[in-house]
């Protein structure tokens, strides 16, 4: 298999890169910083923006990861990075495949459980109606971007991503206050969090790419989203810290900036269509995804 990646350097990315090549399968890269992608990936043959039609031509198929990280303030011109980063980008993507003369067989394509807005109480599933926030917005064009590959006959799974967790990423801006036993909930803890474990994500693209059953929407998340005081409660016990003060929402948006509010708020998001194939989660759960992660077993 040879699998072009997009947003190669990034938290899923690197570690999909890695597997990748950990396999034997051949790895493109299309990035903005072809000079960092050699550094980390030296086995990979990697391109410049200006060269995806090259780089897409004959590869079997094509992971599209790339987007502007959220984290910070969202000014109008960071909000528009943000915007074009994710959507006009996979635009271009499949302007690149439509010009190919061997056009890969598949797109594995990005999203993000921010398409369904927030809610304390819902239950999102992938027949979930899109939310009316910008994030939303972002999630709804970033997907219908990536429909017209379909009419290239190339088959197109989307992937509405979790939160992430592994060493770096979102968790890594957690542990401080644990760490110096002063962790606690965060907001009001009553807000959901729904989670993947990165090794699950990393296998689920793998899948994707392999299996041509695979067709469609599918919530990347664990089938067990805990509330935010769990989190907490369960990340204090992990590293045996307490877990008793709590986190004005404040702090983490001093943390995140206006991407803070993706953790204040949260969904409780399941992965019905994802259980419905099988899917053989290796950290289903959130305690033995954090030891993992925390190298504490």
């Amino acid at each position: 298999m040879e699998v072009l990646v997009t947003g190669a350097t990034g938290f899923i990315g690197s570690r999909l890169v890695a597997r990748l090549q950990e396999r034997g399968e051949g790895v493109r890269i299309v990035t903005r910083n072809p000079q960092r992608a050699r550094q980390m990936f030296p086995q990979a043959q990697v391109f410049p923006v200006a060269a995806l039609a090259e780089a897409v031509d004959g590869c079997t198929g094509v992971v599209n990861l790339a987007g502007e990280p959220i984290i910070g303030r969202w000014t109008a011109q960071r909000k528009q990075m943000i915007q074009t980063s994710r959507a006009g980008g996979t635009e271009r993507l499949v302007q690149a495949i439509a010009q190919a003369q061997v056009r890969p067989q598949v797109l594995v394509n990005a999203s993000a459980i921010g398409y369904y807005g927030a809610s304390e109480t819902a239950v999102f599933t992938e027949a979930s109606p899109p939310g009316t926030d910008f994030l939303a917005q972002v999630c709804r064009d970033w997907e219908q971007a990536a429909q017209p590959v379909q009419d290239l006959g190339v088959r197109l799974v989307i992937f509405r991503i979790g939160i992430v967790l592994g060493k770096g990423g979102a968790l890594e801006r957690l542990l401080p206050p644990f760490r110096v036993f002063l962790g606690g909930p965060i907001g009001s803890g009553r807000q959901w969090f729904a989670w993947i474990h990165w090794e699950d994500m990393v296998h689920l693209i793998l899948t994707a790419l392999a299996d041509p059953a695979w067709v469609g929407v599918y919530n990347a998340t664990a089938p067990q989203p805990v509330r935010m005081a769990e989190l907490c409660t369960t990340l204090g016990q992990v590293l045996d810290r307490p877990s008793w003060l709590p986190v004005p929402g404040m702090v983490l948006e001093l943390l995140l900036g206006d991407a803070a509010q993706v953790i204040l708020t949260g969904q409780q998001v399941l992965p019905r269509r994802v259980e419905a194939m099988g899917f053989p989660y290796q950290y289903p759960t959130l305690t033995p995804a954090l030891i993992n992660i925390l190298n504490l077993n």
